[in-house]
């Protein structure tokens, strides 16, 4: 049997001019998801840094297509699922746009209260992950001990801990439980100890600065031309801010600040997402202020919402409504909507076209991810190979909302 002739992978061939081309990934902690990046080495000096993408295989777009715009709502969540509220925020609102559907104001203070929570939450995640990428082990078990408290209130709301679909069109999945407002109010009092902790460990230390300082520089141009938002383009010194700019669910009731800095650098993006969770902090505080304890918490158009669970039980006419909502869905006007809402990684919007139907004739998301990993090849460039695990968790990207 003859046998072919084996020669190296393109992706690890030595080159003619003494470059040399190698991979990062897919299947590494320091990518943040299954990415893959293939570097052009010049010795340790970063010549061209390429992200490939794809590995997922999701197709979210596509599948929302055949779902009913109620069912939609779970697809959001597994879009960003460090961020699953802010997701589902930004559907439910372009939905309730094309329905010129009025949302309880509680019901919008709850989404306000949740959406700064996952903000935090997210972020917990990014704080650990990059500095334990940059060599240091301890802040990631602090960081993930607060996650796991934020991720208790989303049960006890929601019932599960990621992936909730908590928002629903036209309000909430379920009403707060009992006893929700005194255990937010303990974990925000005990928020600024907890962040006293993050700041001993991080603020001077020198692997911070040293592996931060200078690195990664993308200037604002930069992000202009690849549509970079959130945090990063923060860091140039534009404060653009959805809750600020083009307020929705009552944002401009909210008294806060929107951080940045003008390096643009690794350090700049670092510290501009460590103010925010002050900030997100701060107005998760006025939230719950806000929130009576009783009142609805879901619109009272029975076309949209489900009625509440003392008029459906005994009620066959309410119970047979319920199984039409549930299985065939609600009928939406014909036309086409984009809204978007500020996440914690960017801006995260929907584009939904509507035939007048129960299901999106087309749907598209707006991820903040896909477009910040665009700059991978700019501020990578000219690094060291170090470098581009530094570049990778300062952008904070999350796979999942790439390949949509």
């Amino acid at each position: 049997m003859a046998t072919e002739e084996v020669r190296p992978a393109a992706d690890t061939e030595v080159l003619s001019d003494e470059t040399m081309v190698i991979n990062i990934g897919p299947q590494h902690p320091a990518t943040h998801g299954v990415l893959r990046v293939r570097l052009t080495l010049d010795g340790e000096r970063v010549v061209k840094a390429e992200p490939i993408i794809g590995y997922l295989h999701t197709g979210f777009e596509k599948t929302a297509e055949t779902l009913t715009y109620q069912q939609c709502n779970t697809i959001t969540d597994r879009l960003d699922y460090l961020s699953p509220m802010t997701n589902n925020l930004a559907y439910v609102l372009a939905v309730e746009k094309m329905l010129e559907l009025e949302v309880p104001n509680r019901a919008q203070y709850i989404r306000v209260l949740f959406s700064e929570l996952t903000r935090l939450a997210s972020h917990l995640v990014w704080l650990g992950t990059h500095v334990m990428d940059l060599g240091a082990m301890s802040l990631f078990f602090y960081c993930m001990r607060e996650r796991e408290v934020i991720l208790d209130l989303i049960e006890a709301a929601a019932g599960v801990r990621m992936n909730p679909s908590y928002f629903r069109v036209g309000g909430l999945a379920y009403d707060l439980p009992l006893g929700f407002h005194e255990k937010v109010r303990d974990f925000l009092k005990d928020w600024p100890r907890w962040m006293k902790t993050y700041m001993n460990l991080v603020d001077g230390n020198p692997l911070i600065n040293q592996r931060l300082k200078g690195i990664s520089v993308m200037d604002r141009e930069t992000c202009y031309q690849y549509g970079v938002t959130g945090p990063n383009i923060r860091a140039t010194g534009l404060p653009l801010d959805l809750r600020k700019d083009e307020p929705y669910c009552l944002y401009d009731q909210f008294e806060f600040n929107v951080p940045t800095r003008t390096e643009g650098d690794a350090y700049a993006r670092f510290w501009v997402r460590v103010e925010e969770m002050y900030e997100a902090a701060k107005i998760a505080e006025q939230a719950l202020d806000k929130i009576t304890p009783q009142g609805e918490f879901a619109t009272s158009d029975r076309k949209v919402a489900l009625p509440p669970r003392d008029e459906i039980y005994g009620n066959m006419e309410a119970l047979i409504h319920q199984f039409k909502l549930v299985t065939a869905g609600f009928p939406v006007p014909t036309g086409e909507v984009y809204q978007a809402v500020e996440g914690p990684r960017g801006e995260m919007g929907f584009y939904i076209v509507s035939d007048g139907g129960p299901k999106p004739y087309r749907w598209r998301a707006r991820t903040p991810s896909y477009y910040n990993l665009q700059t991978m090849p700019i501020i990578a460039k000219g690094g060291l190979v170090a470098d581009v695990i530094t570049a990778i968790g300062s952008i904070d990207i999350m796979l999942g909302d790439v390949d949509k």
